[in-house]
């Protein structure tokens, strides 16, 4: 994982609580890679050259199969710098993109719907939960949100024939998806 921005716009403030808000979210999940720029919040436009520099090196120095940013039309200008970049340097250095949305994302139709059980949920809510700076998102919608959005999507044929464990989705676009067959 990489986060990108200090978690705030003055570069003379402190990053520490954007640091541990994304430590405390990696715990949670089981990360325990965490790399970090120093791109202030909300300034992403101003310094595309250095966000390229870094994404760069962080994907040759990890080499990721998948990666996962920002749908690139949203509302919120870090997010599609960040969609913007990310995907410049993603399309010559891995073989999966996915394209997330975010409550400013405009025109999101999903190609990939990834399903989860309600305990996963509880585990990326609780992760959600660690941003306590970024508390823009009504944690109850978001769950009743992931509990019915793939049947916005998906038609209730196939929906029936889900596990009954498995019942919260998770909707991506997918811009590349390379699969390698077996040798």
């Amino acid at each position: 994982m990489h986060c990108l921005t200090t978690g705030t716009p003055n570069p003379l403030s402190s990053t520490q609580v954007r640091r541990e808000e994304c430590l405390a979210a990696a715990s949670l999940l089981g990360i325990d890679e965490y790399t970090f720029s120093s791109i202030p919040d909300t300034r992403l436009v101003e310094h595309r050259s250095a966000i390229h520099t870094t994404l760069s090196k962080v994907f040759r120095d990890t080499r990721p199969d998948v990666v996962y940013t920002h749908y690139p039309d949203d509302q919120h200008l870090d997010h599609v710098t960040t969609a913007a970049e990310v995907t410049a340097v993603a399309l010559r250095e891995t073989a999966n993109l996915r394209y997330f949305r975010s409550p400013y994302s405009t025109g999101f139709e999903p190609t990939f719907v990834f399903m989860g059980t309600p305990e996963l949920l509880r585990v990326k809510e609780k992760a959600l939960r660690c941003f306590t700076s970024q508390q823009q998102l009504d944690m109850d919608v978001f769950q009743r949100l992931a509990e019915v959005t793939y049947r916005q999507f998906i038609h209730h044929r196939v929906v029936a024939r889900f596990p009954a464990q498995v019942n919260c989705g998770e909707l991506f676009q997918i811009t590349r998806h390379v699969e390698f067959a077996e040798v």
